[in-house]
């Protein structure tokens, strides 16, 4: 089942890095969840699956993509202008969301959210809400790019910087040029290495931090290894841990 979805405005970050707000009549959802877009193309459809980056309650729907030049879905997503029409699953899905972390003698110390590339947007909802603010003493946000132009929502990520100073902090890491105040290496190289932390000013303990990893299934197997090895556990429904993953292809 589809509903009609009409582009109401888009961003192009790049030249293949691109949001769209598509005004659509879905249920309501929780911010971290994803939408799936979809198109019939040489008579099939074709669907994939995109998180929402806006918080619940609007009346929009916003996602972040990346054209990839032999996908089938994506290119004529980049192509999509305002006025146009996309089919948009009706309900939004995922356990990437906050009411996934267990509330514990931790709760209320550190919210660690570690995302590569596009994998961004589904910890820009749930920053756009009030739960993150309200549970965690710190918020730490981990963005990992290969250049700077692929930094969606930079500005928006720094005024939160500005609106919540002794809360929220940004770690950055931009692996194929330089930016200041950036590392210049992998998230998981930074973990490995004590510079994540160091940047943060922040300790990640067993006791004290939940972490949330989203992305390249690469920096999810790295990162959870390294976080392993330092005494934090998967997060499951029957047992609950710290580490909560999902990768983004």
């Amino acid at each position: 089942m589809w509903i009609e979805g009409e582009v109401i405005e888009r961003i192009d970050w790049n030249d293949k890095l691109f949001s769209l707000k598509i005004k659509a009549d879905i249920e309501p959802f929780i911010a971290g969840q994803f939408i799936k877009l979809s198109q019939i193309i040489d008579d099939k459809r074709v669907g994939r699956a995109y998180s929402i980056v806006n918080a619940p309650g609007s009346d929009f729907i916003e996602v972040l993509a990346v054209a990839v030049a032999d996908g089938q879905l994506s290119p004529n997503l980049q192509q999509l202008t305002v006025g146009e029409l996309i089919d948009v699953s009706p309900k939004a899905t995922g356990f990437m969301t906050l009411d996934e972390i267990p509330v514990s003698s931790s709760e209320g110390k550190q919210l660690w959210l570690m995302a590569t590339g596009t994998a961004v947007g589904p910890f820009i909802s749930m920053l756009d809400t009030l739960e993150p603010w309200s549970r965690f003493e710190k918020v730490i946000l981990v963005y990992g790019v290969r250049e700077v132009k692929d930094l969606a929502y930079l500005e928006k990520l720094k005024q939160m910087e500005v609106l919540y100073p002794e809360q929220f902090k940004l770690v950055l890491s931009v692996t194929r040029e330089q930016y200041p105040g950036s590392m210049s290496c992998r998230i998981s190289t930074g973990l490995q290495s004590g510079e994540v932390e160091k940047i943060a000013g922040i300790i990640i303990s067993p006791e004290e931090s939940q972490i949330m990893l989203c992305g390249n299934p690469e920096m999810v197997r790295d990162a959870n290894n390294i976080l392993l090895q330092r005494g934090l556990t998967k997060n499951l429904r029957r047992k609950p841990g710290q580490i909560t993953q999902e990768k983004y292809w």
